[in-house]
């Protein structure tokens, strides 16, 4: 991640710093790879070596090693949720009651097809959720499920207007 510093109100940004270390686990070409994989996981091993100036089977060794140690979580495509009919993001705080089970809890928020992520927060709510929905009628179906789930005590809704800024990912490189 990098870090930026404000110059003066509304001033010009400075980058800081990378918040990324190399170490004896991860070097910088592993940072380039990964760099280059969460922007396009379909890049063959080929192309991934042209970028960092390695051969494929080198490129091949260290994917697969970044693998094995967690660096890369899994490979997928990011859908247009407006093309699928999905018009509408809104991100749902929730309050959960003293007898909440968490557990069960976050299991049923993760079965609810509209919710795409589930975070445990601090502050006032305990679980912040982003959902997708088809409309508001659709929003409101949701969120009476949601009310009704056992250890659910109140939402509140952030509905999404634009998204101006998505970085898709994790800043691995300055």
């Amino acid at each position: 991640m990098v870090l930026f510093a404000s110059h003066g109100l509304f001033g010009k940004l400075l980058k800081m710093a990378n918040m990324i270390f190399t170490s004896d686990e991860i070097d910088e070409l592993d940072l380039q790879l990964l760099d280059a994989l969460q922007r396009n996981a379909r890049s063959t091993f080929a192309e991934l070596g042209s970028l960092v100036g390695l051969k494929a089977p080198a490129v091949h060794d260290r994917v697969k090693r970044l693998e094995q140690r967690g660096y890369i979580q899994n490979y997928s495509a990011q859908l247009d949720g407006k093309r699928l009919g999905l018009h509408l993001t809104a991100f749902v705080s929730c309050y959960t009651s003293p007898d909440c089970n968490y557990d069960e809890f976050t299991r049923a928020l993760g079965e609810m097809p509209e919710v795409c992520e589930v975070h445990s927060v601090a502050g006032e709510e305990t679980f912040v959720c982003k959902v997708v929905t088809r409309s508001t009628q659709h929003l409101d179906d949701l969120l009476a499920r949601l009310k009704g789930m056992p250890g659910m005590a109140r939402t509140r809704t952030t509905i999404v207007l634009t998204t101006p800024y998505d970085r898709g990912g994790i800043t691995v490189k300055s």
